[in-house]
């Protein structure tokens, strides 16, 4: 699935009426609580979001779950920091529902 995939194509109306710029609509991750059935695990080299989601979910595109579940880690880099502690929500249906919720979906 593309990054953009599911984003909405918005149209912004020029002042005299006209069509004007067409944007993505941003979207929004929901807050994802901490469970008891999370999964722990430790960056090796190589890892990646979306290689651990494909890994954990069968779906890289999820990444952005484990993405949003560790807010302290830089998501400046494709490749995550050797021998951090990375946590893997179990739950992915809920969270999926309130992805879905929070974007009109």
């Amino acid at each position: 699935m593309g990054r953009y995939t599911r984003n909405k194509i918005l149209t912004k109306t020029n002042p005299n009426g006209t069509r004007g710029i067409r944007y993505y609509k941003g979207v929004k991750y929901p807050e994802i609580s901490l469970s008891p059935n999370d999964i722990y695990i430790y960056a090796e080299e190589g890892d990646r979001f979306d290689i651990i989601a494909n890994n954990y979910y069968n779906d890289s595109s999820l990444w952005w779950i484990i993405s949003s579940a560790n807010p302290s880690l830089s998501k400046d880099s494709y490749y995550l920091p050797l021998g951090v502690q990375i946590r893997i929500p179990n739950n992915i249906d809920a969270i999926q529902s309130a992805y879905n919720k929070l974007n009109s979906f």
